[in-house]
């Protein structure tokens, strides 16, 4: 004699039977989404539309004034909120190309059965580990106005005097580029070289086959492959030079006048320094809304050239 067990409701299975278990999987990062991202928002809209104020309970609603502040000609937020941003903008646009570029060299020479190549891949890689304090102090020191490293070697050249980078208009942005470029560019060559592995020896068999030197071949074969890792490593990087602010503030303290402080350590120095959270609130919706553009349009362009933006 057998003994039957009744059944489980569809809905108490915890298998594919059971139309909420996908739903279970999900609810983790839904519940970590809404506390550290949707609530986020949603408290700094609210802080963005008050004259937020610690040491009151009654918080005074004053609408869109903070963002009318915003785009209000000679108002001190417009001034150095914009200016900060184009600060940053200059950034993104010198770093975000040569972190690319820079990468895929490195991959692509490192991608060669050279001696040494796995020693090379960890040396390039290595400063992604460090702190950004760390990597900070390291190139303030190397660019620094009369020990730097950089200086005395430039005091030992003939025809060449020293910089100050520090303190100089311009110049100061050097050490902040070339200390992201070396600190960062390691982890994109990974990518690149991961892209390049996989790549199948075959497509240039054929390249060559049909006369292709090495140009052709990168240009018909290697990039298209790369494409995808190339969309990646765009928006990331792009999303990542956007909220520079540990470099700057490192090395430059965001002088000489202004020229290198990023719009994150204003929002930061407006909030925490002149206790201004109301438009300091009101500046990160403005900036993170142009970020959120930007990526979007960045993306849909990146894959509209690879023929994939109407999916």
């Amino acid at each position: 004699m057998t003994l039957s067990h009744p059944k489980r409701p569809a809905l108490l299975r915890l298998d594919d039977r059971n139309p909420l278990v996908p739903y279970l999987y999900l609810l983790p990062h839904a519940v970590l989404f809404l506390i550290f991202i949707v609530f986020p928002i949603g408290f700094g809209i609210f802080v963005s539309l008050h004259r937020w104020n610690l040491l009151s309970d009654q918080q005074v609603f004053v609408g869109l004034d903070h963002y009318r502040s915003l785009f209000t000609p000679g108002s001190p937020e417009a001034r150095f909120f914009w200016k900060t941003l184009l600060n940053t903008i200059l950034f993104v646009v010198i770093t975000v190309p040569l972190l690319i570029a820079c990468a895929i060299g490195l991959a692509l020479l490192l991608h060669k059965p050279i001696w040494g190549r796995g020693f090379f891949r960890t040396v390039f890689f290595l400063p992604t580990i460090l702190a950004v304090s760390i990597m900070g102090l390291l190139w303030k020191w190397m660019f620094e106005n009369g020990s730097g490293l950089i200086n005395v070697i430039l005091d030992q050249l003939p025809l060449l005097d020293t910089v100050p980078f520090l303190t100089t208009v311009g110049w100061a942005w050097v050490p902040i580029i070339v200390g992201t470029l070396w600190w960062t560019v390691g982890f994109n060559m990974v990518l690149y070289s991961a892209a390049l592995a996989a790549v199948p020896q075959a497509y240039y068999d054929a390249a060559q086959l049909d006369g292709a030197g090495r140009w052709a071949q990168f240009r018909h074969v290697t990039w298209p492959m790369l494409t995808p890792v190339t969309i990646f490593t765009a928006v990331t990087s792009t999303i990542a030079s956007f909220q520079l602010f540990g470099q700057s503030h490192v090395i430059t303290a965001g002088g000489p006048l202004r020229s290198t402080q990023s719009v994150m350590m204003y929002i930061t120095e407006e909030a925490f320094t002149n206790f201004q959270f109301s438009s300091a609130a009101a500046m990160s919706m403005v900036f993170g809304l142009a970020l959120l553009l930007i990526s979007v349009f960045q993306f849909r362009l990146l894959l509209r050239d690879t023929g994939r933006g109407a999916d």
